[in-house]
């Protein structure tokens, strides 16, 4: 139910601003769409930082289609200057950049995080896939070493240390 609406619904009873400022409100009111009876301290607040004749006067040069979201958004500033006098509403909005800019950075680690991962799981699925189909990559009957560096001259083997170095330090 919007402000006008609820204020048609008890015509008789004089709205916040009225019943605050102790006058008599008639059916012409403008503030009684926007602060029922029963809503004096949002009103107080507003007009404890503009004013009555102000917020007429903000009221009254909107068009009537953008007066509702006009005094919800007076409302929201004056609510949020009487909590903080010197900031109002500008704190909570730098707030909330800042909030927007941590997030951002969270999301950005986040997409890296998961392209990781990713890279990561695809690089486990090959492995796997090596392991189950080791057919895949390499013929089946190849053999686990090279022979080539190696030659049976009789019953010795003989040592090829150019195709096959050997890095120890106990060899003189």
């Amino acid at each position: 139910m919007g402000f006008q609406e609820l204020a048609r619904s008890s015509p008789h009873q004089p709205c916040a601003a009225c019943r605050m400022l102790r006058r008599r409100c008639d059916s012409n009111c403008t503030l009684a769409p926007y602060f029922p009876s029963h809503e004096i301290q949002k009103f107080a607040g507003v007009h404890k930082v503009y004013g009555a004749s102000n917020v007429i006067k903000m009221i009254q040069m909107v068009e009537e289609t953008k007066r509702e979201d006009t005094v919800k958004a007076i409302v929201y500033e004056a609510t949020a200057r009487l909590r903080d006098p010197v900031y109002g509403s500008t704190r909570s909005i730098f707030h909330l950049q800042n909030m927007i800019e941590d997030l951002k950075g969270q999301l950005e680690s986040t997409r890296a995080r998961i392209l990781e991962l990713q890279e990561q799981t695809d690089q486990l699925l090959a492995i796997l896939m090596n392991v189950h189909h080791p057919h895949l990559l390499s013929p089946i009957n190849q053999p686990m070493f090279d022979d080539s560096i190696f030659s049976l001259e009789g019953d010795d083997m003989v040592y090829d240390p150019v195709t096959f170095p050997i890095e120890c330090d106990w060899i003189l």
